[in-house]
């Protein structure tokens, strides 16, 4: 009997509460509301992958991935989980406008796969474990908001900060101001969202050195579609620049390094699926382009599937994998990140490590 053959397949809504709504200038969530998929082989392995749905960032829905994803199951069993990149290739074309889709479907696969070889995740794409530190964000709200969820973040031992801006600039002034004099000496991300243009993005940074408040990064300060305008920000600003939304394919990552239009790529599997996220890493490497990894609003499987990437791959310079800390409900089981955002994976000896309890 061949043992990589998929005998059963399912997806489902998953949920969880969050301690807050997480907000940005593109929108919020209000709850975990994803999709779970997962596979079982015939000796009981089971893979699982999950969905994360951003409609206000990528026009993904909850409904419309769900239904990919009972179809994928369909169609995928009796289908071999060594055909992994052959199905990658088929489901990518199928799903173009719903990567997440993709997602879910190759880390199931990969989840599976990595368990039956006995390896853990990170082993698939490398043979040296790095351990994560991870940053957490400081999402909108008002000064007061911001200087709680500082204290908070400090208090939890995390000491890199993501301060959510692009919706009022001179909320967005203060705010950060706050974080850095309640963290001295710790870098401090800023993300717009794609809330600002190029110009109000370069008066914001100048504004911010005048109050001797100097960034470590800024994530996809313009649209996503303004290349010439985050190429100008990068030209122009001694901070770096990390695309984000503009970068969704690997054809994205060729044109960002022709134009030269950031320094910082943020990797994320719901952007692209699993498989081209890697390559983009790879490429974006051999063309000295630094690494960001990052989720959407994700629980503890997908977010530590991303761990075993970077912890795997190596070389990613900021660490964005702070989604499951803003949950108030646990929906997983195994190993994942301390308290203070250290992903220290040496303990998971098979597969991502991390099992959903509603399954």
């Amino acid at each position: 009997m061949n043992d990589k053959v998929i005998r059963k397949a399912s997806a489902k809504i998953w949920r969880a509460k969050l301690v807050r709504p997480f907000s940005t200038a593109k929108g919020q969530h209000d709850l975990l509301e994803n999709v779970l998929f997962s596979i079982e082989l015939p000796g009981g392995v089971r893979g699982f992958g999950e969905a994360a749905v951003a409609t206000h960032i990528t026009g993904e829905t909850v409904c419309g991935t769900l239904g990919n994803l009972k179809k994928v199951a369909q169609e995928i069993v009796g289908r071999d989980i060594g055909e992994l990149q052959n199905l990658s290739e088929e489901y990518k074309q199928k799903f173009s406008q719903n990567p997440c889709t993709l997602a879910a479907l190759e880390m199931a696969l990969l989840d599976a796969l990595t368990r039956i070889r006995g390896i853990p995740l990170w082993r698939f794409w490398g043979r040296k474990l790095r351990i994560l530190h991870s940053d957490m964000t400081v999402v909108l709200g008002n000064v007061f908001e911001a200087e709680v969820a500082v204290r908070e973040i400090f208090k939890r031992g995390i000491r890199s900060f993501k301060v959510k801006i692009g919706r009022d600039f001179g909320l967005d002034l203060k705010r950060v101001a706050i974080v850095a004099r309640l963290a001295p000496r710790c870098p401090i991300y800023l993300d717009a969202n794609q809330g600002f243009t190029a110009a109000q993005t370069l008066k914001f940074l100048k504004e911010l050195s005048l109050l001797n408040v100097q960034p470590a990064l800024i994530e996809q300060p313009v649209p996503k579609e303004d290349w010439e305008g985050l190429a100008k920000v990068t030209r122009e600003s001694r901070v770096p620049v990390c695309a984000d939304e503009s970068v969704r394919s690997f054809a994205d990552a060729r044109r960002l390094v022709r134009e030269k239009a950031a320094g910082v790529i943020n990797i994320k599997f719901m952007k692209t699926g699993v498989l081209e996220a890697c390559e983009i890493a790879k490429f974006a490497k051999k063309h000295r382009i630094r690494l960001m990894i990052g989720t959407m609003m994700e629980s503890p499987l997908a977010t530590t599937a991303a761990a075993h990437l970077a912890a795997g791959l190596g070389g990613f310079d900021f660490v964005d994998l702070d989604a499951p800390f803003f949950m108030a409900e646990n929906v997983t089981q195994g190993n994942f990140a301390t308290r203070s955002g250290i992903y220290d994976l040496r303990k998971t000896k098979k597969g991502i490590g991390i099992v959903p309890l509603l399954s």
